[in-house]
């Protein structure tokens, strides 16, 4: 089995109570109206506000301080912008990669395979390709940079991590999610259609951060970490005729959010069947589960996956958490909670958890983990 021997968050120096981020969001939107770009809509500042209320968020990390949204470029597509996150995620990639090495008590130079996630900006050559000289990296070590895979990518990652290690059991490996989602924010004169409830909704949800995790094979050399779970199992499933539900449409003023309401009614229909099939594969029910790693992707889907895997309500408890503190930090989520939980209590040697990625397609990656 894959032992994952450290998991380590990196977060933004701005750090912002909801009220804040939710003026700050409405003076944006407001001023790209004024400007002509399509913005904020009369009506929509009241949507805008009680979507930011209910969001479950308390606070939230940005990459940049507020008063520098309202100066960037046109948009998300300006090269300057897309400039400032490979620098930035760059730079805070490196961080949390750096402090789960530390934890793990490796050096960069044990790595023999890096995953890096990330789907709020494209860098050719890869953030994997700019952290080798700037962590020391071995010049030979497997590069594998993912995009598109979305909220669902940090899960999906450790899956083919798993693998990865399964055929190569002497090995260690390290997985990276990065995600600077405020830079999709409105922005003035930015040419973008008129501004849709799903932009409002993203958000209202969003944080930026980044989250590293390290793992061995069963035949590497050093010890695992007590507290921290082996991965036994993965299962991966994309739900058909779902593919709207959530996403990136690229337009001519950038990334645009594709979100429907559809997404929570996907997860409580289509996760109990998954969830159910995977474990009962492994001998097990979700009785026998005694830690639940979900993503956050908003209140009304942990809501659902928690309906619809009839849990108790403090099963999620430390999923809420997560988003509370830090909002959804997409591709990073799972790897914060797995983080929290470990911290938090440690579960009871021997025991069962199941991380649960969710993300576009609509697609689930469950990973089943034991402590």
């Amino acid at each position: 089995m894959t032992r994952i021997v450290a998991v380590s968050s990196a977060f933004p120096a701005h750090r912002y109570p909801q009220a804040d981020l939710t003026r700050a969001v409405t003076a944006l939107a407001t001023r790209a109206a004024a400007d002509g770009g399509g913005g904020l809509g009369k009506g929509q500042r009241t949507l805008l506000e009680r979507l930011h209320a209910n969001a479950g968020v308390d606070t939230r990390h940005t990459v940049l301080p507020l008063a520098e949204y309202g100066t960037l470029g046109l948009a998300i597509n300006d090269p300057a912008i897309n400039d400032r996150y490979i620098d930035e995620a760059t730079a805070l990639g490196e961080r949390a990669l750096r402090d789960a090495l530390a934890a793990s008590g490796l050096t960069a130079a044990d790595l023999d395979l890096l995953i890096v996630t990330s789907v709020t900006g494209v860098a050719v050559p890869s953030l994997d390709a700019r952290l080798i000289p700037r962590l020391g990296l071995r010049t030979d070590v497997k590069r594998l940079p993912v995009f598109g895979l979305g909220c669902v990518a940090g899960a999906a990652g450790l899956a083919r991590m798993h693998d990865y290690l399964l055929g190569w059991p002497r090995h260690t490996a390290a997985l990276l999610a990065v995600e600077l989602c405020s830079l999709s924010w409105p922005r003035p004169a930015a040419p973008r259609a008129t501004i849709t409830t799903a932009d409002l909704v993203a958000s209202a949800l969003f944080g930026d951060g980044a989250a590293a995790l390290v793992a061995s094979g069963a035949r590497a050399r050093h010890a695992a970490a007590a507290r921290l779970p082996r991965v036994v199992a993965t299962r991966s499933e994309v739900y058909p005729d779902s593919g709207d539900a959530l996403g990136w449409r690229l337009e001519s003023g950038g990334f645009r959010i594709v979100l429907t309401a559809e997404l929570a009614e996907v997860v409580e229909r289509r996760l109990s069947a998954s969830v159910t099939g995977f474990l009962a594969g492994h001998g097990l029910t979700a009785d026998d589960i005694g830690t639940w790693i979900c993503h956050p992707g908003g209140p009304k889907v942990l809501d659902a996956a928690t309906r619809a895997l009839k849990l108790p309500d403090t099963a999620l408890a430390t999923s809420r958490r997560s988003l509370a503190e830090a909002g959804n930090l997409s591709s990073a989520s799972v790897l914060h909670i797995l983080e929290l939980t470990v911290a938090e209590h440690a579960p009871a040697p021997g025991s069962f958890g199941l991380l649960i990625g969710l993300g576009p397609g609509v697609s689930a990656e469950l990973v089943l983990l034991r402590w």
